[in-house]
């Protein structure tokens, strides 16, 4: 009953849109009559709202259809590290993960933070969080790759103009129906004491958690959890993703080696550049989509990178 109840849920996610589609346009189909009738032109402003948001379902639906990978609609687990740079790049690393934040936060996904590491004087050190809801994964998959600031610096006391890199990694979130070997004898659990906020019980008790998988290299953690048993379930699910991602996908190996080594997070292998000055200007260099507004896309509006990749790769 379970597997059937899976089933119809996932069936239900692509068709229930699908409907509430068509039921729209058959109710504007039936407006249109209004416009012909006496005094029907003050609808007329309500209409091309309800046409604009129509075009807007349609072209959800057109990137739902693309979303057609073994794991698209599994939740994202989502890596930040900072190149080389210290502070200015910490700082960067920070602004993408709120960036990342508020997008998840627009769309209605939850997310929940694993493990950070706060920067020296400000940033972060490298965080990693889950993004939970229908094809996240399938979504922000598009985001994993080397993204470039250009900007005044306001770490430096003399103005000047600075370049930060950071790497964004991007792992579906494995199902439990996808069984993996790993072997107790292959892990190393190390536990430490969380270093964020939690007050007494953060300065007393070794909750946070690392576990490092022997054969691949893979290290995980967690502190976000007061219980060390729930910080360990959760780093025991962000290492299954991992495992999974780079068993399947040879691509990511390369990641990982830019991640090994951090002077690789650098200029040549950016997807995306925001630049803050001399002018303001984000653009994907993957497909030359450029958005001025660059404030509306740190605060989270990244929404035309991600569908504009996904459309040029079917039209690849």
């Amino acid at each position: 009953m379970r597997a059937l109840q899976k089933t119809k849920s996932e069936i239900l996610e692509t068709l229930q849109p699908i409907e509430n589609t068509l039921e729209k346009i058959l109710y504007l189909e039936e407006s249109l009559s209004i416009l012909s009738e006496d005094e029907g032109d003050i609808f007329f402003e309500d209409l091309k709202k309800e046409i604009g948001d129509l075009k807007k379902d349609f072209e959800d639906l057109e990137i739902r259809m693309l979303l057609s990978g073994e794991v698209d609609k599994n939740n994202a687990i989502v890596s930040i590290h900072p190149g080389a740079g210290g502070t200015e790049s910490q700082d960067w690393a920070q602004m993408l993960m709120r960036m990342y934040l508020r997008w998840a936060e627009r769309h209605g996904f939850k997310t929940e933070i694993a493990d950070v590491q706060p920067g020296d004087e400000a940033g972060i050190k490298g965080v990693t969080f889950t993004v939970e809801g229908p094809y996240a994964y399938g979504y922000l998959k598009v985001e994993a790759g080397i993204h470039r600031l250009v900007r005044i610096s306001p770490f430096d006391a003399n103005k000047r103009r600075h370049t930060s890199f950071s790497a964004v990694l991007v792992y579906p979130e494995v199902k439990d129906d996808i069984e993996l070997d790993i072997r107790e004898e292959d892990l190393k659990m190390d536990t430490y004491r969380a270093s964020g906020a939690g007050g007494q019980h953060v300065n007393k008790v070794s909750s946070a958690v690392r576990i490092t998988h022997i054969p691949t290299g893979i290290i995980v953690a967690c502190q976000s959890e007061r219980s060390q048993h729930r910080n360990r379930e959760m780093a025991m699910k962000i290492l299954k993703s991992r495992i999974y991602d780079l068993l399947s996908k040879e691509k990511e190996k390369k990641m990982e080696d830019i991640i090994g080594d951090k002077k690789g997070i650098s200029w040549g292998n950016q997807i995306r550049s925001y630049t803050l000055q001399p002018y303001k200007l984000a653009k994907d260099h993957r497909t030359n989509i450029e958005v001025g507004n660059v404030d509306a896309v740190l605060d989270g509006d990244i929404d035309i990178f991600i569908k504009g990749f996904m459309n040029s790769s079917v039209s690849r």
